[in-house]
């Protein structure tokens, strides 16, 4: 399995290091916006061999997402970004064709006009709102 881990923070640090004992996973693309961080995540990992790299990766470019799961041949994309990067990297393993994981939902936003009086979208809406699209793609 080959996997995009985007966000080399705290939670995909960790995530690194679990999935170095995994040996269903055959490469893991760490990737971040600031590409020390998931170098030296990737550093961390050297007795593991090539089965990991680095790569800088701006979560909020959908289509740059796109095309990193698409070049690095990724079954997976695994997020661990902030909640706020959710929706481009969840719009962009669709287009990809790929699997989507994550820690978080597409966040809420209040109603435009009456925010105290009616319910904005709700935490998770926009992801629901294509779960028929995921369903035909016969992704997870």
């Amino acid at each position: 399995m080959r996997v995009l881990l985007v966000g080399a923070g705290g939670v995909g640090t960790a995530a690194t290091r679990i999935a170095a004992r995994r040996e269903f996973l055959t490469h893991m693309v760490v990737a971040d916006y600031d590409l020390s961080r998931a170098e030296a995540a990737v550093a961390a990992l050297q007795e593991h061999g090539e089965r990991f790299s680095a790569l800088r990766l701006d979560a909020s470019d959908e289509n740059a997402v796109r095309a990193a799961l698409v070049e690095h041949r990724c079954d997976v994309l695994f997020n661990a970004t902030d909640p706020r990067f959710v929706m481009p990297l969840f719009k962009a393993a669709l287009a990809a064709g790929t699997h989507y994981l994550d820690m978080a939902m597409s966040l809420s936003e209040p109603h435009p006009t009456r925010p105290f009086e009616e319910c904005g979208v709700k935490l998770g809406d926009k992801q629901f709102e294509l779960a028929d699209r995921w369903a035909e793609s016969g992704r997870l």
